[in-house]
């Protein structure tokens, strides 16, 4: 039997299987000194958009389009595929509250990436998924992750999302904005026949939903990661105790103002602004940035016992302490450049360490 459906009931079947729609008011981007960025692609941003802002931590996602060399682009223009855009969304997040790693793998629960031309029934090069990274501790942690999908086996294709260097994003129009929220039968419609629910359901199982959120922030990761991600030298530092080189190492001379943090755990140890020229060869301060993430134990590799300096939550060898340090505490830490990450002023809010810009000031100098 032949079933005649009425061209009313077409043309509005097709507006919902349409997918994102076009319109023309721009968003604003949000404005909040205490949350972090991260930016994703994962196919239409509807979906991206309503999955992230589900996610404990996550203040609110924008949907718009990054990755492309046409400023301000429309809807219109990025789905012609002329102007090397993705649908993408930003996702301000709390740090404090979630971290950058169960972002992601909250993103490889919403997409699937062993496909690199576009996602589930929306197909083009505007809708494969990427990664952009802000920064160089997010792109370790990218890559990291994507190394440890492709090894957990869940997939029989190679793993082949991009990850990139993060340049410019711009909001799409507001009618895509929480378009879930505004529109949530044809968003239903739309998402269920797009096929990506049924695709992660079965590829993911009971682990589809992200159970585990950081409760800890500073966290100290396995042996087998450790010497995946720091060098040789790094290692052997943070976790033999060794000491690098005097004047042959990254930081004995750095001057620009910013943090140091543990490399393993990025736990904030101290400021360029306690930083002086001790003349030994090491980065020197007079006191640490985060006392509580200090640790002092007593070592007795030499012939007389020393104050030797770890950090809490990764209990990395950092160096000693010693009491020929100048005012107003009489102290020197002496650490190891190769249990440090440097993160200058510039780079705090995007790094996740926004509440430390206010120590800084303009007329900041570093070595005293």
């Amino acid at each position: 039997m032949t079933i005649k459906l009425s061209p009313i009931i077409i043309m509005i079947s097709m507006l919902l299987l349409s997918g994102c729609v076009e319109s023309k008011q721009p968003t604003s981007k949000v404005q909040n000194a205490d949350l972090t960025i991260a930016t994703f692609a994962g196919g239409c941003f509807w979906c991206v958009e309503s999955d992230f802002e589900k996610v404990p931590g996550v203040h609110q996602v924008i949907s718009g389009f990054s990755g492309g060399n046409v400023a301000n682009p429309s809807y219109k223009q990025v789905s012609a595929g002329t102007t090397g855009h993705v649908e993408a969304v930003q996702v301000y997040y709390d740090a404090k509250v979630i971290s950058y790693n169960d972002l992601l793998q909250a993103f490889w629960r919403q997409v699937n990436p062993t496909d690199n031309k576009g996602q589930f029934v929306d197909r083009g090069k505007h809708y494969r998924p990427v990664i952009f990274y802000h920064n160089e501790e997010q792109k370790q942690l990218a890559e990291q992750s994507k190394k440890d999908l492709q090894a957990s086996g869940r997939y029989t294709k190679p793993v082949v999302t991009e990850i990139t260097s993060f340049n410019d994003f711009y909001a799409a129009e507001e009618y895509h904005q929480d378009y879930y929220k505004k529109n949530p039968l044809r968003y239903k419609y739309y998402r269920y026949n797009s096929g990506r629910d049924q695709y992660l359901a079965k590829t993911w199982g009971d682990d589809l939903k992200l159970k585990s959120i950081t409760k800890q922030k500073y966290n100290k990761p396995s042996d087998d990661i450790l010497k995946s991600k720091l060098s040789s030298l790094q290692y052997k530092v943070t976790q033999k105790d060794a000491t690098e080189r005097a004047f042959n190492n990254l930081y004995w001379d750095e001057k620009r103002p910013g943090i140091y943090v543990d490399v393993v755990s990025g736990e904030p140890l101290f400021s360029s602004n306690d930083k002086y020229k001790s003349g030994t060869g090491w980065p020197s301060f007079t006191q640490p940035l985060k006392p509580e993430h200090i640790v002092e134990k007593t070592d007795h590799y030499l012939v007389y016992p020393r104050t030797e300096i770890r950090s809490k939550y990764a209990d990395s060898h950092l160096g000693h302490v010693f009491k020929d340090g100048p005012k107003p505490t009489g102290l020197r830490y002496c650490i190891n450049s190769a249990s440090l990450r440097f993160i200058s002023v510039d780079e705090l809010q995007t790094s996740g360490y926004g509440e430390y810009t206010k120590t800084f000031t303009q007329t900041d100098t570093i070595e005293k």
